[in-house]
């Protein structure tokens, strides 16, 4: 029997058998089980003292069993392949680390455009690991719509960092074995996806990118966010064990980057292991520079195109973000600049033009607004600003959709009149949330008129329908209850709200004003529809101040936290009574002066 010499062996990560020995391996030696057996020593050999010591004698205890298998045997092939994965991990090798903050910042700046509350959280992060000299710790989840940019910014800190990038979605996944393996009592068994990636990329401190973790399945049987749990905790990642290895394995090296559309749907104990990076998406002066700089940049030369020959104005690009193109992401804006790009590349092989002759067609193209429709059809999407002065009844409100944000109009109106005909009929596809909105505005409204204008009797005495257009859209969440308010008082007084009024918040029962969601979204509906005076719930104060100073430039925001607040700045109304708040405590007040006066 010829042995192989270690000389002839290449010991690498992903190397079966040296090429050069398999060739003159005999079919009499294909049938010497110790031949398979020297194989495996041989890759081991310079590895040796880095292989954990429970892994070496899992490793030892195999290779004893393999010489005394037939080759021709099942178990034979069971048992090589089980010893071909566990000396083919990278046991002991990792990456170099740099935690060098400016080369980040450079790494991320020329990958991005905007997110400055992104890149210094994610500086922060390198900066803290610099000081610990670790990455060990708590795992990061990126939250933001589709195209925001999540996964290229994980590639990005991957690059930064100089570890090894591996990415795979767990969207839809529903079988614990694709995360942890299939145990080799079953037929075709394999490893999960952790082992697979530290088999790819050849290092044990690789960056782990772990996709759409918010749209995880579920089995009656078994539930893949406990088998998640045990990788993304860092009191239990360093004893991970794959149920095909079933050795454990030290994953606490690894940085972990997950991604989500939204927080809500994450499982409560995956979270609680989360730092979450919220990524709310572009404005429209975010996207022109990023369409500039890279957008029109990258698919010019992808097409074959000479930059000279397409001017791209600005008022074209500026009429295709925002009549195409107003999700917060840039994906599908890079599909509509690919699509102008392909028409030209038509035209100019039209014309004769090729890889081999260029300088057949030197025309330039000129894209504006006049002619922009010629290349992407007709505006997909419309003004959201159906009133110049909102009628009677009818009020703008603001709301967050998977396009970003939008203005969202309350309209109410009487359909009957009489005695004792008080009541509410609801249309526009609203979900249950939002139908319970607008039961407490009408009971909220009703109150609020029997204070002002006791006489006044046309709640009790009129059927009320409130509608929400766009009835095709479902409808949900609580921060319309206050525009449902107003809509249903202006109706009652017959008076129109102020001009180039929004509002957005929760209301209660007592009339006060709760803090909602996409605060960013909704001011960037706000400026789109050209609105001046914008009312928001006092506790989004702070995350209006954390905007851009160019997306709250121009604009007339008030914070409140009463709706008696919002019927002021509305309807311009001057209350020549007390706050009702104030009302009760003067009336409990007073009552228990008199009680007194008569112990």
């Amino acid at each position: 029997m010829k042995i192989i010499s270690s000389k002839n062996y290449t010991a690498t990560p992903n190397t079966w058998m040296n090429k050069e020995r398999v060739s003159q391996v005999t079919e009499e030696e294909m049938h010497d089980e110790s031949l398979f057996s020297e194989v495996i020593r041989i890759r081991i050999e310079p590895i040796k003292e880095k292989i954990p010591k429970h892994v070496l004698k899992v490793i030892e205890e195999e290779l004893e069993k393999l010489v005394m298998l037939e080759s021709s045997s099942s178990e034979f092939t069971h048992t090589y392949d089980y010893l071909d994965w566990l000396t083919i991990l990278p046991w002991g090798n990792f990456s170099d680390e740099n935690f060098d903050v400016l080369r980040a910042e450079k790494i991320l700046d020329n990958d991005h455009y905007g997110l400055s509350h992104v890149k210094e959280r994610i500086l922060e992060f390198i900066a803290v690991r610099r000081l610990k000299g670790t990455s060990k710790g708590k795992v990061i989840c990126l939250s933001g719509p589709p195209g925001v940019g999540k996964t290229s910014i994980g590639r990005a800190i991957a690059r930064a960092l100089g570890r090894k990038f591996f990415r795979f979605s767990v969207g839809g996944l529903s079988d614990v074995d694709e995360i942890k393996g299939l145990r080799r009592s079953y037929d075709n068994a394999l490893p999960g996806k952790m082992v697979n990636c530290l088999k790819s990329v050849g290092t044990l401190n690789p960056l782990v990118m772990i996709d759409e973790i918010d749209k995880l399945g579920k089995r009656q049987s078994d539930d893949p966010a406990n088998a998640l749990l045990e990788i993304l905790d860092p009191e239990q990642n360093a004893y991970f064990r794959d149920h095909y290895l079933d050795v454990t394995i030290d994953l606490s090296k690894v940085l972990f980057v997950c991604t989500a559309n939204v927080v809500d749907m994450i499982p409560e104990p995956l979270l609680d292991r989360m730092e979450v990076i919220n990524i709310s998406g572009y404005i429209t002066d975010d996207k022109m520079h990023i369409a500039r700089d890279h957008l029109l940049k990258t698919t010019c030369m992808e097409c074959g195109i000479k930059p000279e020959q397409v001017v791209v104005s600005d008022a074209a690009l500026r009429s295709l973000i925002e009549n195409y193109c107003r999700e917060p992401g840039v994906r599908n804006l890079q599909k509509h600049i690919e699509k102008i790009y392909r028409k030209i590349a038509l035209k100019l092989v039209r014309e004769g033009a090729s890889a081999e002759t260029p300088e057949v067609s030197v025309k330039k193209f000129m894209i504006d607004e006049s002619n922009l429709a010629d290349y992407v059809g007709k505006p997909e999407l419309y003004a959201d600003k159906i009133y110049e002065q909102t009628p009677v009844g009818v009020v703008m409100g603001l709301s967050t959709k998977s396009t970003g944000g939008s203005t969202l109009y309350i309209e109410t109106t009487s359909v009957e009149e009489g005695e004792g005909k008080g009541g509410l009929h609801i249309t526009g596809q609203l979900g249950d949330v939002m139908k319970e909105s607008a039961e407490i505005a009408h009971t909220v409204a009703r109150r609020i008129m029997l204070e002002k204008e006791p006489k006044n009797l046309f709640f009790a005495n009129s059927k009320l329908h409130l509608h929400v257009p766009e009835g095709a859209t479902p409808k949900d969440g609580p921060s319309a209850g206050c525009t449902m308010i107003t809509s249903f008082l202006s109706l009652a007084m017959k008076k129109p709200v102020r001009k180039d009024l929004t509002m957005t918040g929760e209301v209660t029962l007592t009339g006060r004003i709760l803090p909602i969601g996409g605060v960013k979204e909704k001011t960037i509906a706000a400026r789109r529809s050209q609105v001046k005076m914008m009312i928001f719930p006092e506790g989004n104060r702070r995350d209006f101040d954390e905007l851009a100073c160019n997306l709250k430039e121009g604009l007339d925001v008030h914070f409140v936290d009463e709706y008696e607040q919002i019927f002021e700045l509305a309807f311009g109304y001057n209350m020549g009574s007390p706050p009702l708040n104030f009302r009760r405590s003067l009336t409990s007040f007073m009552w228990d002066l008199l009680s007194g006066c008569f112990l």
